[in-house]
């Protein structure tokens, strides 16, 4: 299987219909990512990126072309299997962070594994030593409003990573950050996808962010229009 590429779309497309208007959002996407890679997508707003990661990532569905990640065909899987996949394979990174303010840090993080039914002193262990691998060892009991906007992030890239997913998906990770903050962000993500080998699929705007992958795709009209590898 290694030699199976993680991602592989062939002739994605996505059409939203919008009143009388359609809006061609992806335009015959084809493209292959193999497993480990860090991937950056760039392009000006409103080019495809994010209707790109949420049809790759099955949370939106393609309305023609076809998805298959390891191996597999997203659209092959119903609502409930494609939902089964992403708790245990994916993981997703937010501008937003998306933390539940009512839990704590170490809650926040061990959250994916509870819901997939993982025994609670695991689910705990394992969200405690994600957290210290980000660096946020002593916070395990705050909240996120007593955390900076980097350490929020920092909580979320460890809720992303807890269920030891094959993919992270991540939409615009540094958008709220200070540039010092996004660098430090991104040398956990560059660190973290070098010692666990996740593929790292990451929508930005920011260049800054984006030299740090191991190739960036640019994004114009719904379509892919440039490749350039960078290592």
């Amino acid at each position: 299987m290694s030699d199976v590429p993680m991602v592989l779309a062939v002739d994605a497309q996505k059409v939203y219909n919008s009143g009388p208007v359609k809006v061609h959002a992806l335009r015959g996407v084809s493209l292959a990512i193999p497993r480990g890679e860090m991937v950056a997508i760039m392009g000006p707003s409103g080019c495809g990126k994010t209707t790109l990661l949420n049809c790759f990532s099955g949370l939106d569905d393609l309305t023609s072309g076809d998805v298959r990640i390891e191996g597999v065909s997203l659209a092959s899987m119903d609502d409930d299997a494609k939902s089964r996949y992403r708790s245990r394979r994916m993981g997703f990174v937010f501008q937003s962070y998306n933390l539940l303010p009512v839990l704590t840090t170490v809650e926040n993080v061990e959250l994916p594994l509870l819901v997939a039914r993982a025994p609670a002193r695991e689910a705990r262990e394992k969200a405690r030593a994600l957290l210290k691998a980000v660096e946020l060892e002593g916070w395990e009991d705050h909240k996120p409003a007593q955390l900076s906007a980097g350490q929020q992030q920092r909580v979320a890239i460890a809720r992303a990573l807890v269920n030891d997913p094959a993919i992270v998906w991540a939409d615009e990770p540094t958008g709220n950050l200070d540039s010092e903050t996004s660098a430090q962000i991104m040398d956990l993500l560059v660190r973290l996808n070098r010692e666990q080998g996740q593929t790292l699929v990451l929508v930005t705007h920011d260049a800054a962010v984006s030299a740090r992958a191991h190739r960036i795709l640019k994004m114009r009209n719904g379509q892919i229009v440039e490749e350039q590898r960078l290592r």
